[in-house]
């Protein structure tokens, strides 16, 4: 996912001295998902769900950062938007150096998931034990979305690296594409039904564009 502004809010010096920007689009998520029409206390839990929102998805960007790191892959920026997350390199990785880098995301958002939900049975205290729920439950969410093999989520760019292992190039980029197109031609159905069942949607759309070129690509190859 990337950013829908280039105006930083503010910026500070991250783990392993990696420079952190803010973007001011972020302020859409609290906009969006506190009620402020209710109780104290039920914006105090709204208030909380967006921090913890916001930090998971930020731990899954030093997640790859730590990938660039371990690397010696210089890291330019970790970017905070709207929209999520993105960590900016200084310069291309090999294919072999993006499977850590990639993958390390989803494995910080899966040891929160796991980490938290061991820890929250534990908790007597039902405000702290609701916060741990919280963590486990939103890094869950994000673990399955960001794992589905479609471009640019973290399961596309995983998903095209295994074939990359398995298939000469163009069968690779072939099978990628065409399974990412397909997930992004049923994403918009898939959501209206969340929508009407669950009354929940993702501003998120993945590009069928994006995927029919890669797959004319890599057919005319």
């Amino acid at each position: 996912m990337f950013p829908g502004s280039s105006t930083p809010l503010f910026t500070f010096r991250g783990p392993m001295g990696v420079p952190v920007e803010v973007q001011a689009s972020i302020i859409i998520l609290p906009l969006i998902l506190i009620s402020f029409s209710g109780s104290p206390q039920s914006i105090a839990y709204d208030a909380m769900f967006v921090l913890i929102l916001i930090g998971s998805i930020f731990l899954h960007e030093v997640g790859h950062a730590w990938g660039c790191y371990v690397q010696n892959v210089p890291v330019k920026r970790i970017v905070m938007f709207a929209g999520g997350g993105l960590c900016e390199r200084s310069r291309s990785a090999t294919r072999y150096e993006q499977e850590l880098i990639v993958a390390a995301g989803p494995i910080v958002t899966l040891v929160l998931w796991a980490g938290a939900g061991l820890i929250a049975p534990a908790i007597r205290d039902p405000e702290i034990a609701w916060v741990f729920w919280t963590i486990s439950s939103v890094n869950g969410f994000l673990a399955v979305l960001n794992l589905l093999p479609v471009n640019p989520l973290d399961g596309g760019k995983l998903f095209a690296l295994v074939m990359h292992r398995l298939f000469r190039a163009k069968i690779a980029i072939i099978i990628s594409a065409s399974v990412g197109l397909l997930f992004a031609v049923l994403w918009v159905p898939v959501m209206i039904y969340g929508f009407v069942e669950f009354g929940f949607i993702l501003f998120f759309l993945p590009s069928v564009a994006l995927h029919w070129r890669m797959l004319r690509t890599a057919a005319r190859a």
